[in-house]
């Protein structure tokens, strides 16, 4: 199957964004009006080399309505952009006692006045408060250096655009964290409505006729039986596989600085990143339940990568394949599944004859190559081992094992069936 992948964005950061966009054009236009009609306002006279100013703010309007793309989305807020837009903001307040020697004299606005902060909540919003908190410190140390001997009320704006930003920054991390919280919800909600709705038509219909081959199989006797017999067996299988769930979907989230991103990918059969992905073992070993098989997992997933998760899965379905054809028909099997903090181990067991001593070597002598490649070699390439427990009349036990981290395995793996 290809592999197919679904998008979900959240939408509650794009109305962020297109704040700033209108609050960077209004506070544009208030420092060029502020520029022009403002300054008797605060005390000072007109600009003593007023070309500097209007360079600057023709500079600054023709910027600011250019950069209204970038500042649309995260996605198009490049780290280059939001360097290169406190860099104008901090030329502006650097400019402007170069514009009027007595600005330093007192409190009055600088060049791009509250234009500022709007570089500032860029960055914010992009990153968090740990950006805002970079930002705004160039901010505050490019006016303390601009008023040269800065007053109370200097320090008073430079701490409160300080802890505003900080504060955005860290309301907008909350926000990510709840978009996706929200995002991997309504994916597992849907799964779940759509689990349930398929273990409905299989009660409505598959198992009641499987159930119903079992009883006529019974009745009838002979071959009829046999079949019944199977079909309970699917039956068992099958109720295994409702009741434990369907395998999920793999959910990968993601952030980066794209807002809240949860991507469903599901698996072809080719080598790819996908089958790095975590894979619930319980899912792939249920199957396996029956009437001659009893099946015993831990209550949580057993998380392996999807490639480890399949190749151990076929590892277990060929020690059962044996049993089935040693051990004979009637054979019963186990399987049990142990969660450890560094390794997997599922051991399978079952009440056969036994294998008698020198069997195995013998059977790879005549070229019977079957365990030594469908167990021994699966462990061997995900780094495991399999071990071999046989005692004549009483059965026998093959445990497998899976480390969590793949690695080469040195050394031969430990005797297979």
């Amino acid at each position: 199957m290809a592999k197919r992948e679904r998008v979900v964005r959240m939408s509650v950061e794009l109305p962020l964004w297109r704040a700033l966009t209108g609050y960077r054009v209004l506070t544009m236009i208030y420092a060029v009006l502020l520029a022009i009609f403002g300054r008797d306002n605060f005390g000072q006279q007109r600009f003593e080399r007023p070309w500097v100013a209007v360079a600057y703010l023709a500079f600054l309007f023709v910027w600011t309505l250019a950069t209204l793309p970038k500042v649309r989305s995260a996605a198009n807020c490049t780290k280059r952009f939001l360097v290169a837009d406190l860099v104008v903001a901090l030329t502006g307040i650097l400019l402007t006692p170069l514009a009027d020697v007595d600005s330093q004299s007192f409190d009055g606005p600088t060049l791009p006045s509250i234009w500022t902060a709007g570089a500032v909540l860029a960055f914010a919003i992009k990153g968090g408060w740990r950006w805002a908190a970079f930002a705004s410190t160039f901010v505050a140390a490019a006016n303390i250096i601009q008023r040269g001997e800065p007053s109370r009320d200097t320090y008073h704006n430079v701490l409160l655009v300080w802890v505003a930003s900080i504060a955005i920054g860290y309301v907008v991390e909350v926000a990510r964290a709840s978009e996706r919280t929200l995002a991997r919800a309504l994916e597992i909600e849907a799964a779940t409505r759509e689990r349930e709705r398929l273990a409905r038509d299989i009660h409505d219909s598959v198992l009641q006729v499987l159930a119903m081959v079992q009883r006529r199989g019974a009745a009838i006797g002979g071959e009829a039986a046999d079949l019944g017999r199977m079909a309970g067996e699917q039956e068992v299988a099958l109720r295994t596989l409702v009741s434990s769930g369907l395998v999920p979907p793999t959910r990968v989230s993601e952030d980066a600085a794209e807002g809240a991103v949860v991507r469903t990918v599901e698996v072809d059969d080719e080598e790819g990143p996908a089958d790095r992905t975590p894979c619930d073992l319980r899912a792939l070993l249920a199957p396996h339940a029956g009437s001659r098989t009893s099946f015993a997992e831990p209550g949580a997933p057993v998380l392996l990568p999807a490639a480890s998760a399949r190749e151990l899965a076929a590892a277990v379905s060929a020690a059962l394949d044996n049993v089935r054809v040693h051990a004979g028909p009637d054979a019963q099997a186990w399987i049990l599944v142990e969660d450890e903090p560094d390794e997997v181990i599922v051991t399978v067991r079952d009440d056969g004859p036994g294998i008698p001593e020198g069997r195995l070597a013998q059977a790879e002598g005549e070229g019977r190559l079957g365990v030594a490649l469908s167990i021994r070699g699966r462990l061997r390439d995900l780094g495991g081992t399999a071990e071999l427990i046989s005692v004549p009349g009483q059965g026998c036990e093959v445990e497998l094992k899976v480390p969590r981290a793949p690695k080469v395995s040195r050394g031969k793996a430990g005797t297979a069936r």
